[in-house]
């Protein structure tokens, strides 16, 4: 990623999101929290968002740091992807 600035936004529509500070694109992260879930935090909504997204950015960081191409190679070409949760 670029050295550009982001900023964790809740939309209209309650989402929270990642994007870029100075950009009109798309969101670079979408987090969406259920109702049970939002009765649940109650005013932690964005507490919560903040603590997904800095553990996502660790874990992307980690893996780019050990060769991620590495370790996806380790599943062939010709089989499915993994689905990262």
């Amino acid at each position: 990623m670029s050295s550009s600035l982001y900023e964790i936004v809740e939309l209209s529509n309650g989402d929270v999101v990642l994007q870029r500070a100075d950009e009109e694109a798309e969101p670079l992260v979408c987090i969406r929290f259920s109702a049970d879930s939002l009765s649940y935090m109650r005013e932690g909504k964005l507490d919560v968002a903040k603590a997904m997204i800095e553990a996502g950015m660790e874990a992307a960081s980690e893996m780019a740091d050990d060769g991620v191409e590495d370790f996806l190679g380790e599943f062939g070409s010709d089989e499915e992807k993994p689905v990262y949760h």
